[in-house]
């Protein structure tokens, strides 16, 4: 049997663990005792190591022994994690989304021969996939991403919750937004060009400007436009663009009588409360991946893919963490059967280009009702 490690017992990692102990010996790692023990507790299948992941030796004495490593730490932890574990030989399914960019690993993989797999979660991650996947079947000029994880309860005044800390959100809002626009790599500020979109099952949202596209800036250079957004109910950007506007979310610190503080830090202690989604909170996410392109025939093609997802209130496990985790999940699935086998980094659109392991991934998310409904028209 193969034996696997899930670094990081968070919502995500947590529910990857308890997925992938269908078929493995699976160990699950985090810096918190007590919260491994509470969640072998309930899963007495699992085995459990304390680990904090900034002790570069410790990593890589823990990860000895097993065939693959799934991370699932901080995003500011995550570029040097992976790397240590790189170093330690071992191949990996990364979902923790961080801002360095991945494939500078990719020499330092291949030289240890073995197989990274990063940015594997929804978005980015499936929407990746499918891009990967068309581009070998059409002649793209146009891809879009509209996705966002929302509570089902709108309560006043932010109409949010987050299954992270509010910080990580609130770096999405004031990181200059990337998108390509015919052929140029765009930088815009991020909450802006707020459009309303009409979508099944939940009505009206609004969708913004944030950099989510990552690795496909740059994998995807012959496709003329490219565009990640996020998606919020109505209401939330005005408001969260006040906050920046008056600098609530500034990391600068300032004094208050005598006390060195940045308002980030204050402004996500406050938020934390506000935004944090309880652990059976109702929750959804919700995707559209729009692509052009022309087909062999020369036709004008749209495919677009939608995912509705809710929380399991059977599983008590959140949508993120389905939409997020079984993602990965089936990536790591995938590699331990054989599908995969090239050494290196690769962002999912570098996978999905093959068909079987498109297939596979899309085949092991409908078995766990996470479902793409796909619609193309000429």
């Amino acid at each position: 049997m193969k034996n696997i490690i899930v670094i990081g017992a968070g919502m995500v990692g947590s529910a990857m663990a308890i997925d992938m102990l269908q078929k493995y010996k699976v160990t699950l790692s985090d810096i918190s005792p007590t919260r491994l023990n509470e969640l072998r507790a309930k899963h007495p299948a699992l085995d459990i190591l304390p680990l904090d992941v900034k002790d570069t030796d410790a990593v890589q004495q823990a990860v000895k022994g097993f065939d693959l490593v799934i991370c699932a730490v901080p995003g500011f932890l995550g570029f040097k994690t992976i790397k240590t574990i790189i170093e330690a030989g071992k191949n990996i399914v990364d979902i923790s989304f961080f801002p360095e960019d991945a494939l500078e690993l990719d020499a330092l993989a291949k030289e240890k021969g073995v197989t990274v797999i990063v940015d594997c979660g929804v978005a980015p991650g499936m929407g990746n996939f499918i891009l990967g996947r068309y581009n070998e079947i059409l002649r793209l000029t146009d891809f879009e991403c509209l996705v966002g994880g929302l509570p089902k309860t709108k309560t006043w005044p932010f109409y949010y919750k987050a299954p992270f800390s509010p910080v990580d959100v609130i770096e999405e809002y004031t990181r200059p937004a990337r998108y390509v626009e015919n052929g140029n790599i765009i930088v815009r500020e991020p909450l802006t060009d707020c459009e309303f979109v009409e979508f099944d099952k939940v009505g009206t949202l609004e969708s913004f400007n944030t950099d989510g596209l990552r690795s496909i800036l740059f994998t995807m250079p012959h496709i003329p436009n490219r565009k990640e957004k996020t998606l919020r109910y109505p209401g939330h950007v005005e408001i969260v663009r006040a906050l920046k506007q008056s600098g609530f979310f500034s990391p600068e610190k300032i004094n208050i009588n005598g006390v060195s503080v940045s308002p980030l830090a204050v402004t996500s202690r406050v938020l934390f409360d506000d935004w944090k989604l309880g652990d059976t909170e109702e929750e959804l996410t919700v995707m559209r991946i729009s692509l052009k392109g022309i087909d062999e025939e020369g036709n004008q093609v749209k495919v677009e893919y939608n995912l509705y997802d809710e929380y399991n209130p059977v599983t008590q496990t959140s949508s993120m963490a389905r939409t997020t985790g079984y993602t990965a999940t089936a990536a790591a699935n995938m590699f331990l059967e054989g599908l995969f086998t090239e050494k290196g980094v690769f962002p999912p659109e570098l996978i999905g280009k093959h068909e079987t392991c498109f297939d596979y991934i899309l085949q092991y998310l409908n078995e766990r009702d996470v479902v793409y409904c796909k619609t193309v028209r000429q």
